[in-house]
């Protein structure tokens, strides 16, 4: 569920018309509702509050400040991936003690700065991690906490390039590499060795690929205890899918009817990390109509927005919602795509929709563009970044300045032989 609806011909985003924010920010630009966002989290602390999860928000899926701010505010902890996260999350006001890093590719500074940070824990992705972490942690005179991320060769049902439980994917540690590391943890004195990740993938809609992954993981945990293994930490990742389309994804309480079972009798700190639950819904993608053409072949919608903006529909075929702003049912509806001025036939929004027969000046709405929208946004074409807004109520502040042609260049120089 999320807070926007129309109101007679009007979209709101809870009691903000989208055209009153049109009107002062311009298009194109990203609408959140903080109520959502917050709505969404508190779901989810519900549904597992008999095991008092840590709720790792997974800042890649939408790291602007304001979200972030909101849902620490809320309770939550972050799941980052990089420095910039970690600057990000510090600024948003989050505890250190409820920040957990993940990634596969984690570089000396990051592990640097993170120890001295002083976060929760690292998710670690390969031995080499491990002894650079080790090592660090030694120079730093710290002990730190890690949890080891298992790869359980589980299909998790959803696109190849979000899958990231399957042996052939970058991501993880085979069980039997897992065990030996564990067993060898005297080499690590530095490290406690603490914890098990298991993160499948992305976007996924049914629960039983995450209870076998579960099942198989817990059953790897039993085997490591009675080896000697001192656990404390269960993170079972994130990737619940949401409803773009007509998918029918779980609910919070229908995922938990599930998982809580398995974690009867268990005392770990069980993490999760959920990004897109938490945010999909909560966000939409405005642009304005800037001309209307029709060959042969199709008919095409020209939009403000383009690829750069959102690039989840040419780099996943991800489907969005096409919306008006405001509602004409006097308007023939078409066949069409939504396409971006960029100089690629893979700029569309959307494609061989049936749709209203928008004219210039119109306003669209891309729904369920929370997640995955600005973060990975670019300025291909030298197209400045779009600004974003959120609203709380009955107020909409602009929580990220659309960028300027003077922002484009910042940090450029010209060599002195060219001058």
């Amino acid at each position: 569920m999320h807070d926007f609806c129309y109101k007679g011909k009007e979209l709101y985003c809870e009691e903000v018309a989208v055209r009153d924010v049109a009107g002062k920010v311009l298009t194109p630009f990203y609408l959140y509702s903080r109520k959502t966002l917050v709505d969404h989290y508190t779901k989810l602390a519900k549904a597992f509050k008999s095991v008092k999860p840590l709720i790792c928000f997974s800042m890649k899926a939408n790291s602007n400040l304001a979200v972030v701010r909101a849902l620490v505010k809320a309770g939550a902890g972050l799941d980052i991936v990089s420095l910039g996260e970690l600057f990000r999350a510090l600024e948003a006001g989050a505890d250190a003690k409820k920040i957990v890093y993940a990634g596969v590719g984690k570089t000396r500074k990051e592990i640097h700065d993170a120890i001295k940070t002083g976060i929760l824990l690292f998710n670690v992705e390969s031995a080499g991690e491990l002894v650079v972490i080790n090592e660090i942690a030694g120079k730093l005179k710290k002990h730190v906490q890690v949890s080891l991320r298992v790869n359980p060769d589980v299909e998790a049902k959803t696109h190849s390039y979000v899958t990231t439980g399957k042996k052939e994917s970058k991501f993880g540690i085979e069980l039997d590499t897992a065990e030996a590391i564990f067993l060898d943890k005297a080499r690590y004195p530095h490290i406690d060795l603490c914890g098990i990740h298991v993160h499948i993938g992305s976007q996924i809609t049914l629960g039983e690929p995450f209870v076998q992954a579960f099942r198989k993981v817990l059953i790897f945990l039993a085997h490591l205890e009675k080896q000697g293994a001192k656990i404390k930490f269960l993170n079972l990742g994130g990737g619940l899918g949401i409803i773009y389309s007509d998918e029918k994804p779980q609910t919070a309480d229908e995922f938990a009817s599930r998982i809580l079972p398995l974690l009867q009798g268990k005392k770990f700190q069980v993490i999760f990390e959920p990004g897109r639950f938490i945010c999909g819904n909560a966000g939409i993608f405005v642009t304005q109509v800037l001309y209307t053409k029709k060959n042969q072949a199709k008919s095409f919608v020209v939009v403000d927005g383009a690829m750069n903006d959102l690039i989840r529909p040419s780099l996943y075929g991800a489907y969005h919602e096409v919306l008006s702003v405001t509602k004409n049912e006097n308007l023939k509806r078409i066949q069409a795509d939504v396409v971006g001025p960029v100089c690629e036939t893979g700029d569309f929004l959307a494609k061989d929709r049936n749709i209203p027969d928008f004219g210039s000046g119109d306003l669209i709405a891309l729904m369920s563009a929370g997640a995955y929208g600005f973060t990975m946004s670019s300025n291909y074409n030298s197209r400045p970044r779009v600004a974003e807004v959120m609203v709380s109520g009955n107020k909409f502040e602009i929580v990220r300045k659309r960028e300027t042609l003077p922002d484009l260049v910042r940090g450029e120089t010209i060599p002195s032989f060219l001058k």
